[in-house]
């Protein structure tokens, strides 16, 4: 018998709720931010064929689905609170939806963000997912406060997921162990939560890098009203991305995307509180730049010389 729409929301995706006031079940669910709370809405679409592969592991997107999610909020300083789902595919397919779950709801778990409602369609496979989370009043990380004479910072290992990318066009090679790394940056990101936490009264603006670095700064730099100066000598480099012709690195740091790291600035004077943010996270930070008074972008190779930028270009859902 052939699984409907209401059964595959109980076997897969009904749980109790703890935090929200009423989730699944109900035409609408129902939450209570704290006192002094303002909530964070962010939402994400991800469509087969633009945004993943059809051979990816349903666990891996399941992860995926969420962390990009999550990582609007971490760029917002926002603590996650619940989220729903909704969910177009071809038909109902248990072996497709048991391990899609799976890595669906352990990442919630892990970030004690809950399930609270959604929908389910037949139709391409098309996922969405709306997050929500609380912020106190007044502190939100937003794109609007870099300032001249800020740093600006990157959290992780940007550019890595490119790679993968670049792998499944046909236009790079790797190593299967490299690949295997590559792969698993693209397909499992894992979004900077605490670190947002962490850098609320510390960050004067964030970020998060989805459509490459060169777009997302760019958005950064467009709501401040600043310019910006950037050194590829000083940005990230692990053996996977160290491997590559220098061409090759430059693409992924400036316009690879699907890093989903948290791209902050910060006053010269917080260098030390960044630092503790960072090891308060467990994650890395590294300075890659400064906020400068005048509007533009200046990139300068890792001799110091000065890149042309002519060409480069974000993702564009609908020009890419």
């Amino acid at each position: 018998m052939a699984l409907g729409e209401f059964e595959l929301i109980d076997r897969f995706f009904r749980r109790p709720v703890r935090r929200a006031v009423l989730g699944v079940g109900d035409d609408c669910a129902l939450l209570q931010p704290r006192p002094g709370m303002q909530l964070a809405v962010s939402t994400d679409l991800l469509v087969e064929g633009r945004h993943f592969l059809s051979t990816v592991d349903p666990v891996r997107l399941g992860h995926k689905a969420l962390a990009v999610n999550l990582s609007d909020l971490a760029a917002c300083g926002a603590e996650p609170l619940a989220f729903t789902l909704s969910l177009s595919m071809p038909r109902p397919d248990e072996r497709f939806l048991a391990p899609f779950a799976e890595g669906l709801l352990a990442l919630a778990d892990r970030h004690a963000i809950e399930l609270v409602g959604g929908d389910t369609t037949a139709g391409p496979l098309t996922i969405g997912i709306t997050v929500m989370g609380e912020v106190p009043a007044g502190q939100a990380l937003r794109r609007s406060g870099a300032r001249a004479g800020d740093a600006l910072w990157v959290s992780g290992w940007p550019g890595e997921a490119r790679l993968a990318l670049e792998v499944f066009r046909g236009t790079l090679s790797l190593p299967e162990v490299d690949f295997n790394a590559a792969r698993r940056a693209m397909e499992q990101p894992e979004p900077r939560v605490a670190l947002g936490l962490a850098l609320r009264g510390v960050a004067s603006a964030a970020i998060d890098v989805s459509d490459g670095l060169l777009g997302d700064l760019g958005h950064v730099l467009k709501a401040s009203g600043v310019g910006a100066a950037l050194s590829l000598a000083d940005f990230p480099r692990r053996p996977l991305l160290a491997r590559q012709p220098a061409a090759v690195q430059r693409m992924a740091w400036l316009t690879g995307g699907d890093d989903y790291e948290l791209l902050f600035t910060a006053p010269p004077a917080a260098a030390d509180a960044v630092q503790a943010a960072s090891a308060q996270a467990g994650v890395p930070v590294h300075r890659i730049g400064r906020i400068t008074a005048e509007p533009g972008l200046q990139v300068r190779d890792e001799t110091g010389a000065a890149l042309d930028l002519a060409g480069w270009a974000a993702f564009d859902h609908f020009r890419t």
